[in-house]
């Protein structure tokens, strides 16, 4: 290998990144290497290719195969103060932004987010959903996240992006003025309307909020237990149809069982009514010392007591003095 072949073999005339899943930014490893003016550039789809001069954002290149000369590179061969027709190996760094989305990143409420419900009072809510983003602007995402790092994976803004999601749901959670009891029925809105929140703070970073889902936004224990009591009585509510309905359960397994013949289906009616009146009575009950009034029966009026002569054993007149038969002073 002649001195002209080796110093060949250590200019680089293709620059490509075969791309990773799970990297959003490829530095090009031409660190101890000269580029050759005139060598392939290979920008494959969702792919972005950024050089940059001494920390300064260069040219900035989209899909497609590229032959490096100045004409194709005006802001590098400005920075560098190139001439003309320029035709020696040079050095920059070249990374690769990837511009696909990058879907299904978790989000959640590390510590409860505390609001006020309209029938519960003040609450504490979690949360958890996932999230996907993509590059919008590689130029501005470079700049703003990556400065010059070799390369860079969403794990590594996912905790700062987290924050900023959960903020956004705190926020529209608590202006919607949903009720607890209603959350669920909101998820898809709510998800709209904090996207449309936090898109502005995206586009900041270069980056794009392409989708938001909100999975689950739980209470408290003792909260789901109350809503369930609370469920238990408005099942439970109006006496009278549910009494009907117990009779009408009791006909029902009475036709399913002829072996129980009229006495199970009379045993059946029985205690459905008894049941019904014994409810009643307990409501009824309760609504009069809800009312102030007491519930104590009124005591009824007692019957005299006849009194008779000790001597003669006549009944005597009430509040005599004699006796009526025999004249003995009573």
């Amino acid at each position: 290998m002649g001195l002209f072949s080796f110093f060949k073999g250590q200019f680089i005339e293709v620059i490509e990144w075969l791309g990773g899943q799970d990297s959003m930014v490829y530095r090009f490893p031409a660190y101890d290497n000269s580029i050759k003016m005139g060598a392939k550039l290979v920008v494959r789809e969702s792919q972005a290719a950024i050089f940059m001069n001494e920390g300064q954002l260069a040219d900035v290149y989209g899909p497609g195969t590229y032959t490096l000369n100045t004409q194709n590179m005006p802001l590098l061969t400005a920075l560098k103060s190139w001439k003309h027709g320029f035709n020696s190996p040079f050095k920059a760094d070249v990374f690769f932004v990837s511009t696909a989305s990058f879907p299904n990143l978790k989000w959640g409420t590390t510590n409860p987010v505390i609001m006020r419900d309209a029938e519960f009072g003040m609450i504490r809510l979690r949360g958890f959903g996932s999230y996907s983003i993509r590059v919008n602007d590689p130029a501005l995402f470079l700049r703003e996240i990556i400065g010059t790092s070799s390369s860079f994976a969403p794990e590594q803004i996912a905790g700062y992006l987290k924050s900023i999601i959960v903020t956004g749901v705190s926020d529209r959670i608590g202006e919607s003025n949903i009720p607890v009891a209603d959350l669920a029925s909101a998820y898809e809105e709510l998800s709209r309307n904090i996207s449309k929140l936090l898109e502005p703070k995206f586009n900041a970073m270069g980056l794009s909020l392409t989708g938001l889902q909100i999975e689950n936004l739980s209470l408290p224990e003792e909260v789901e237990k109350m809503i369930d009591r609370k469920s238990s009585m408005n099942i439970a509510g109006n006496l009278d149809q549910y009494m009907k309905f117990q009779a009408a359960e009791a006909l029902r397994e009475a036709a399913n069982n002829p072996e129980s013949g009229a006495a199970g289906t009379g045993a059946g009616l029985g205690a459905g009514m008894a049941m019904g009146q014994m409810f009643a009575q307990a409501m009824n009950g309760g609504g009069s010392a809800n009312s102030g009034h007491s519930s104590t029966a009124p005591t009824p009026p007692s019957t005299p007591k006849k009194s008779f002569c000790s001597e003669c054993g006549q009944p005597l007149a009430e509040n005599a003095k004699f006796c009526s038969g025999c004249g003995t002073k009573v």
